[in-house]
């Protein structure tokens, strides 16, 4: 699949969804912040919320860098901005529409990078990772994380869970060493997914 076919298929998919996303997933908000505290950031840090969506993390993020901090939200689907905007998110983070392939951001200019859901959605997950890595600073970290688990989550859609999955241990770290990361920790468990990830250089 080209990258213009799948941004097509990614724009498709979530503008269809952006209305009604949150209804559809209410109870998530206190997962997310669970994450955002694992990312180790500090007070005035920067950090970005990959393929943000109705930005349901950036309040989070917004928590643990303080006001001082700053907090990006970027998004490839325009009607998952403006749900983000609805909701008010834009008070935590300023929302950009990007590609997570080609952001507008110079090397290293972030702390961390949060990742909900995005791999899946990814045209080329290792360039795509590299660039994430690009613009994070060295020993930086990156956080790919679901408010459920690969097992919970193919129960869900009505799949089996597979190791091709690219979220699966060994897939995922041989594809985020090849992008620039070491996996530093591996969680995968019924109620969370979480993978952090250390950029290295």
């Amino acid at each position: 699949m080209t990258d213009d076919h799948t941004h097509t298929h990614v724009l498709d998919f979530f503008t269809a969804r952006a209305a009604d996303w949150d209804s559809r997933f209410p109870d998530d908000g206190p997962a997310y912040a669970a994450a955002a505290g694992l990312l180790g950031l500090r007070p005035g840090d920067a950090v970005l919320d990959a393929g943000c969506g109705t930005g349901r993390a950036l309040p989070a993020l917004r928590a643990v860098v303080g006001p001082e901090g700053t907090v990006l939200g970027a998004d490839l689907t325009p009607a998952m901005l403006e749900a983000a905007a609805r909701a008010g998110r834009g008070a935590s983070g300023t929302l950009v529409r990007a590609d997570v392939a080609r952001l507008p951001l110079r090397d290293g200019a972030l702390d961390a990078v949060f990742g909900a859901g995005l791999i899946s959605h990814l045209a080329r997950p290792g360039a795509d990772m590299a660039e994430l890595a690009r613009v994070v600073r060295p020993g930086g970290v990156l956080a790919l994380f679901h408010p459920i688990g690969r097992a919970a989550l193919a129960a869900r859609q009505g799949r089996a869970i597979t190791d091709d999955d690219l979220r699966a241990e060994p897939r995922l770290r041989e594809l985020l060493a090849g992008a620039g990361w070491r996996l530093e920790s591996y969680t995968d468990e019924d109620d969370r997914f979480l993978a952090l990830a250390s950029k290295q250089g």
